[in-house]
């Protein structure tokens, strides 16, 4: 049996004017979701306060200064200083922008991870689709915050190793959503015609699986962006995260922890607010673009 392609056509092309008009109806979908731009104006305003912020609002977050430790928030340290006279402010946005990094490149690795691991599992089928997806699910039978608890007691991870380790510990679920994906994208006519003419597996995933699949990996990313985030905090709060001088918000907690005893409140709540507020708008974010990419909602 021999494909017919008309001359000048490429196989998958003629969607691409359909995933065009159904991308601008899909950010149309987001833009009525309130809570979704509300987080992703969240998210702007605090990549602001942590990538900006610091050339505004300079402090000195290396030496110490003991004669100004625990001070109260007042108009020369707005939100107080710490246990060794950091200023508290500028001390948020240097654990943000550690947190954010983080988050945000072991959240991507994830993805990245999670993609190639499901497609070509989805893709192969059959025994090597079962053994894979067996991994995953012996994976995901152990919780994530326990290997970070072994291997950060096992070393001690600079900020580029803990974006590894939270990376690999962190694609599983990413794995399941694209290769259920992969699975009913494999057998579409553009990915038929190609396999028919001679296209190599590498070409049909990665010209036509993957591209098909990205709101979904879209998706992933954000919530895994904000899962990297909440596990770095679970890490720095055990003392096993970013070794001093860094820190992140998570550490910040730790550190705050037994000053709030005496009523440094200062040097607790802005930190998990922070925690809070951005994990939230990560989440908002990725409702609303698993709502506005969903088929079965649009009118």
């Amino acid at each position: 049996m021999s494909a017919v392609i008309q001359p000048g056509k490429v196989p998958g092309t003629a969607t691409t004017a359909a995933t065009a008009s159904g991308s601008r109806l899909a950010l149309r979908r987001f833009l009525r979701n309130r809570l979704a731009v509300v987080g992703l104006g969240v998210v702007v305003l605090i990549f602001l306060f942590c990538f900006i912020g610091p050339l505004v609002y300079s402090t000195d977050q290396t030496h110490t200064m003991l004669q100004q430790v625990n001070l109260a928030p007042s108009g020369s340290h707005w939100l107080g200083t710490d246990a060794v006279g950091h200023d508290e402010l500028g001390r948020l946005m240097y654990g943000g922008k550690v947190s954010l990094i983080v988050g945000l490149a072991a959240g991507t690795l994830a993805t990245v991870i999670g993609t190639l691991w499901g497609a070509v599992a989805g893709y192969a089928g059959g025994w090597i689709d079962a053994v894979m997806m067996r991994i995953v699910d012996a994976g995901i039978a152990i919780p994530a915050l326990f290997i970070l608890l072994v291997v950060s007691a096992i070393t001690t991870p600079d900020l580029t190793g803990l974006i590894v380790i939270l990376g690999f510990v962190s694609w599983l679920v990413p794995s399941r959503l694209i290769r259920a994906e992969t699975l009913s994208l494999k057998n579409r006519d553009y990915v038929l015609t190609l396999r028919a003419i001679g296209g190599t597996h590498s070409r049909a995933i990665t010209r036509h699986i993957l591209p098909n699949s990205v709101s979904t990996i879209i998706v992933a990313a954000t919530f895994q962006i904000a899962d990297a985030i909440l596990l770095v905090a679970y890490v720095s709060y055990l003392g096993l995260g970013v070794q001093p001088p860094a820190t992140d918000w998570g550490g910040m907690l730790s550190a705050g922890l037994t000053a709030a005893y005496s009523g440094y409140w200062w040097l607790i709540i802005p930190p998990g607010l922070a925690i809070i507020v951005v994990v939230w708008a990560f989440n908002a974010i990725g409702d609303g673009l698993r709502d506005a990419f969903d088929v079965r909602g649009r009118g």
